[in-house]
């Protein structure tokens, strides 16, 4: 399952920055992951300095 950011995010761009796969970008509200492209690996949620980023269900 891919990782979702949450609504706590603050829109810095450290995790598109991160994703190897290039996952990420900035949506309406805050930076969204596409599930197609994520390969659970991790590294945004590792990043993120609000802890936004959590694996999906």
């Amino acid at each position: 399952m891919a990782y979702v950011i949450s609504d706590a995010c603050v829109s810095c761009g450290t995790c598109a920055a991160e994703c190897p796969n290039e996952a990420i970008n900035e949506g309406a509200e805050h930076f969204e992951i596409d599930p197609s492209k994520c390969v659970d690996c991790g590294s945004c949620a590792s990043v993120c300095p609000t802890e936004a980023i959590s694996a999906g269900e």
